[in-house]
């Protein structure tokens, strides 16, 4: 009756990779299967937040340059 729950063995690099591919909606079919057996969804939400603060970032950036130019 001790059973050990699945360890997520993926690193949090190759979670923000996943992360990454996944804003531009690319993703082989094998390497999604992949992601969802090994990436930790604890490490997904933190670098989807990472993404999303960082693309709005960017965001920002790039208006600024236009609007003082």
């Amino acid at each position: 009756m001790d059973e050990k729950p699945h360890q997520r063995k993926a690193s949090f690099l190759a979670t923000m990779k996943a992360v990454f591919w996944s804003f531009f909606g690319v993703r082989k079919r094998r390497d999604y299967e992949s992601d969802a057996a090994n990436l930790n969804p604890v490490h997904v939400i933190i670098a989807g937040l990472i993404g999303a603060a960082l693309f709005i970032g960017l965001l920002l950036l790039a208006v600024r340059f236009a609007v003082s130019q």
